[in-house]
């Protein structure tokens, strides 16, 4: 299987598309800091999970990796509500994105916490 088959790799590439098409419209000063953290960490969830999914060989490199995916997950909630208290983004946006974000942790942690479901030796 490839790691682009994993539900959480492909929950966390769609966030971040979502992510990069919202953040957009973000104002122009924030180019260097909320916009560029947002899209980074956003991005850096995905590639977490496909590291860490290439190292299921080694069980303590693969809870490690995921174990950064959810930091960057964690972080790229951070940046939503800062959006959010910025208003660069409706309530309604910042809910249904923290809820995907919320679904996604959910997913990374049920892999930290069975890596034999996934082929971790």
């Amino acid at each position: 299987m490839d790691f682009r088959e994993l539900l959480a790799y492909k929950k966390a590439f769609d966030l971040a598309m979502e992510i990069y098409e919202l953040s957009k419209s973000f104002p122009l000063e924030e180019k260097y800091s909320l916009t560029d953290q947002i899209r980074r960490s956003s991005r850096s969830v995905c590639a977490n999970i496909a590291e860490a999914y290439r190292k299921r060989r080694y069980p303590n490199h693969f809870i490690s990796k995921f174990t950064d995916s959810d930091a960057e997950n964690s972080e790229t909630n951070v940046w939503l509500e800062f959006a959010f208290e910025c208003n660069y983004i409706t309530k309604e946006i910042y809910q249904e994105l923290s809820a995907k974000n919320i679904e996604i942790g959910k997913l990374i942690n049920y892999m930290i916490n069975n890596p034999g479901k996934f082929g971790v030796s």
